[in-house]
């Protein structure tokens, strides 16, 4: 009786304590999909860059104007199919850090400071904040919003010279 009991809670304690099985996945799946993104962005890849958003998705980019005003500028996601297009493959490289990923249900959040290289050079650095909507085919960014500088590169930055 005395072990019965003894293996139980052991049996308690261990499912208390070790993360959902469903939470690891959602959070993986996320990450497969800024990792596409990515990968498309690299490819200059209008197919996988735009499947990895929903068909509303919001990009928008904050920022000084020349007053020191924060300013939002919005783009479209064709806009930014048409600027990474032009750049070409293997031109445009973003590297993420993860540094953090939330789900609730069907929303998630990730927050990941960036480095971002053109034809293989340093061109700015930033921050990435990312929403997320588990759809039926899948998770899809619903909404980016990030910042970008030459210099002062936020904590977390990959590769930032």
């Amino acid at each position: 009786m005395k072990y019965t009991f003894l293996l139980a809670l052991t049996v308690v304690l261990i499912t208390v304590a070790t993360p959902s099985r469903a939470q690891t996945t959602a959070e993986d799946s996320v990450r497969t999909v800024l990792a596409a993104l990515f990968t498309g962005i690299m490819n200059a890849d209008a197919g996988v860059i735009r499947q990895a958003f929903t068909d509303t998705a919001v990009l928008q980019f904050v920022g000084a104007v020349k007053d020191a005003n924060t300013s939002v500028l919005t783009l479209t996601i064709d806009g930014f199919l048409a600027r990474i297009g032009s750049l070409g493959k293997g031109a445009a490289d973003e590297r993420i850090h993860i540094d953090g990923v939330r789900i609730d249900g069907p929303l998630a959040l990730v927050w990941a400071p960036y480095s971002f290289y053109l034809k293989g050079s340093f061109n700015h650095c930033g921050l990435d904040t990312f929403q997320l909507i588990r759809t039926a085919a899948g998770w899809k960014i619903q909404y980016v919003m990030y910042t970008g500088r030459k210099d002062a590169c936020p904590a977390g930055t990959p590769d930032a010279p």
